[in-house]
């Protein structure tokens, strides 16, 4: 992938590792557009960094990513890069049958049937389009199970969503398109932090900062590796 010069949409993009990377791209000469369901945090997004293009939509629906589809055909039709990065962690306890599952958000739908099927929805316009690019954002929980034992959706997701990259990989490049898997460990984020506050009540100082997994990781990229783990 190169690293300059791209038209890059990334889902989530509004804060945490989707912001430092939209920040990290476009101060390379790349083009962003981010996405996200909360306005307040797309203008806050787009005040710090000029340039920076937002839509707000829902990619776990279909009316929601159809709807993000038209407006990057008709705003943002030289995108070559589309990130997926957009998800959820939730601290689940299987003994309580349903009850926690209906409490919230579904991870299944938003950390892998909306990377799935808006990967799709986008393939035929990648295809066309030069130095084209899918990247993929995972977690190190989707390797290390019995670490994440208590959010055990979380890590089927990832590890699900590995799996798809590598399938993915394999028959896309036929069009082109390159297929990349980010990695991450620990990061400073919105994620899960009422979860992570109860496991951690010191604090996240063991996460790692969104910005340096940000560099660190396109470092390997400039490297040329296409699945990226960056440990904390």
């Amino acid at each position: 992938m190169q690293l300059s010069g791209n038209s890059v949409l990334i889902t989530g993009g509004a804060t945490g590792i989707g912001f430092s990377m939209a920040q990290y791209l476009i101060n390379r000469g790349n083009s962003v557009l981010i996405c996200g369901r909360r306005q307040e945090r797309l203008d806050e997004a787009a005040t710090k960094l000029p340039g920076l293009l937002t839509f707000k939509c829902d990619v776990t629906n279909r009316a929601g990513r159809e709807e993000l589809f038209e407006f990057v055909k008709s705003n943002f039709a030289q995108m070559n890069v589309l990130v997926n990065n957009a998800g959820i962690q939730r601290d689940i306890d299987l003994t309580k049958g349903m009850e926690d599952f209906d409490r919230g958000e579904s991870e299944i739908i938003t950390n892998l049937e909306a990377p799935v099927l808006l990967s799709a929805l986008f393939v035929d316009m990648l295809s066309k389009a030069e130095n084209a690019a899918i990247i993929n954002v995972s977690s190190g929980l989707g390797f290390m199970v019995e670490r994440a034992s208590g959010m055990p959706v979380y890590a089927a997701t990832k590890a699900a969503l590995h799996a798809f990259s590598i399938g993915q990989r394999i028959q896309l490049a036929p069009l082109g398109i390159e297929v990349l898997e980010f990695i991450p460990p620990a990061v400073q984020s919105e994620l899960n932090m009422e979860g992570r506050a109860k496991r951690n009540p010191g604090g996240s100082s063991y996460m790692m900062a969104p910005e340096r997994y940000i560099e660190l990781t396109f470092e390997k990229v400039a490297q040329g590796e296409v699945e990226i783990r960056i440990t904390g």
